[in-house]
């Protein structure tokens, strides 16, 4: 559920889950939905037949704001991305952006400073998840400076006027969704130049697209880690998998159904 959501790698990977399963039974949709008609849609999914859904932009906190129940760490984030529907029209609401980020990361961001671009829903889990996992200090910029400062406020995390160096950054915002920019173009939206891009020694960018993003392409050739929104999205639907069905996740199924060419990676 998003808008846009069109550019969704979601039903692949969950199509490619269920056949490795042997999953006959079960299916997975894009939904487009606009703001206005999210609630009513989402209430109305459990009679419709739905289990579930993963939630993205711009819809992550008001899932949480709809749900019965909710996790421990969604209500801390304030947004959720997973969303299951009981029977008797009960809805939980669970975060596995949090969690995928750390996963997706592949170390543990214990002792690092962390830059996060961004203050929607997945930058709150990215903060969330960051702080949790033992991150030294986490700053937050965003391009409206009043949302950077609420999100800092609420998670205990650092508001800054300007991209900061650190040790890793995190971008959370839809720059790089639109592919028409220039690799100056869409840098300068996040106020940055390649040469600030090469002050990280880990970029994360959870947005995605058949070819690598202005940040992370030139995150690359700076010679920093990075690591692709497909990974993200492979680590929490792996999660969301594993909750709604009970079984374990067949994450190199999940990995080919994605895109990602190189299940190592």
């Amino acid at each position: 559920m998003g808008w846009p959501v069109a550019h969704s790698r979601s039903p692949a990977m969950f199509r490619a889950a269920f056949a490795a399963c042997s999953m006959k039974d079960w299916s997975y949709q894009r939904l487009p939905l606009p703001p206005e008609l999210f609630e009513e849609t989402a209430r109305a999914l459990g009679a419709s037949g739905f289990l579930g859904a993963n939630v993205t932009i711009p819809h992550k906190q008001a899932a949480l704001e709809i749900a019965d129940q909710a996790s421990e760490a969604a209500r801390t984030i304030g947004a959720a991305n997973t969303l299951t529907f009981a029977a008797d029209g009960e809805i939980e609401a669970l975060n596995t952006d949090a969690p995928g980020l750390i996963a997706a990361l592949g170390r543990e961001p214990a002792g690092m400073s962390a830059l996060v671009l961004g203050a929607g829903g997945s930058a709150r889990a990215a903060v969330w998840a960051l702080l949790d996992a033992g991150a030294a200090t986490v700053s937050v910029w965003n391009r409206t400076p009043e949302r950077a400062r609420a999100l800092a406020d609420d998670l205990g995390a650092n508001m800054v006027a300007r991209p900061v160096e650190a040790d890793l950054l995190v971008n959370c915002t839809s720059v790089g969704l639109q592919r028409s920019a220039t690799e100056a173009e869409a840098l300068n939206q996040l106020e940055m130049t390649a040469d600030h891009v090469g002050r990280y020694a880990y970029v994360i960018d959870l947005v995605y697209g058949e070819s690598p993003t202005s940040l992370l392409a030139t995150a690359r050739a700076e010679g920093a880690v990075t690591v692709d929104g497909l990974e993200v999205l492979v680590a929490q639907g792996a999660l969301s998998f594993e909750h709604w069905t009970g079984r374990p996740a067949p994450i190199e199924a999940m990995r080919r159904g994605a895109g990602i060419e190189d299940p190592s990676h």
